[in-house]
């Protein structure tokens, strides 16, 4: 059983950003990520349409003989993990939220910006994480339409890009934010591009390493880590365009990326 992979799926590359530091965290293990592009960004979805996404994803990673199962999507964990855990009562999951918490407590403005798709800010989880944290912190929300399809497009680095990104960072610059909590797992690969737009008086935070940490204590306190020596085996599958998958992995000799359709 330790040595059956972790399981992680996203509408898209953008969850590879929750893969690397799992697989960082913990190099013995096994893991297969499914890269659901063909249905992404799950946050222009209704939550009916998500948790069937994400039930369709949970199916084939359990086929695919996984241990555990990570939603890299702060979509899918907003809307639809209290279903999976209810429907999969012997899978633990683990979910991805914007990192407010952190934010609110280190913030000195006590204003902080969160970055994310719709189908997050309009969630009930995402409202209630956001009522415990922020009492007394201004939170300007702004949602990221139309930078996870060219992030799945390859075109990270682009000008069309940094002016997308930049009509929705001005505005929270003005506000005099100094955290900038990304509530998107893709929106991570965009640091880059956004530490250009922002002083060094703003920090960015993600749930990259949170996930990741979260995820090794769970396999720990279910005595399920994998204590094997040998080379761990990392597979990735898209049902849409591998090169983009392939581009933003960089695979090596461990890694193999592969179109599946599910």
């Amino acid at each position: 059983m330790q040595d059956k992979a972790i399981g992680i799926f996203d509408s898209g590359i953008g969850g590879t950003s929750i893969w690397k530091e799992i697989s960082s965290l913990l190099p013995n293990e096994n893991t297969v990520y499914l890269a659901d592009s063909k249905y992404a960004p799950y946050g222009k979805r209704s939550k009916n349409e998500i948790i069937e996404l994400s039930i369709k994803n949970t199916e084939k990673l359990l086929e695919l003989n996984c241990k555990i199962i990570v939603v890299a999507c702060n979509t899918a964990t907003t809307n639809a993990i209290k279903t999976l855990r209810s429907t999969y009562e012997n899978i633990n999951f683990i979910g991805i939220e914007p990192a407010i918490k952190p934010a609110a407590i280190h913030s000195k403005t006590k204003k902080i910006g969160v970055l994310a798709t719709k189908g997050t800010l309009s969630s009930e989880l995402f409202a209630k994480t956001s009522d415990l944290y922020t009492q007394n912190i201004k939170v300007i929300e702004v949602i990221g339409t139309g930078l996870v399809e060219l992030i799945e497009a390859g075109k990270i680095d682009s000008p069309e890009m940094y002016t997308l990104l930049k009509s929705y960072i001005d505005p929270m610059i003005k506000k005099d934010i100094d955290y900038l909590v990304l509530g998107c797992s893709h929106y991570p690969y965009l640091i880059s591009v956004l530490k250009k737009m922002l002083s060094n008086k703003v920090t960015i935070i993600d749930s990259g390493e949170a996930v990741a940490r979260q995820t090794k204590a769970i396999l720990k306190a279910n005595k399920l880590l994998n204590s094997t020596a040998n080379k761990s085996i990392h597979t990735l599958y898209t049902n849409g365009n591998v090169d983009v998958l392939k581009d933003i992995i960089k695979p090596d000799s461990t890694t193999t990326v592969s179109i599946l359709d599910f």
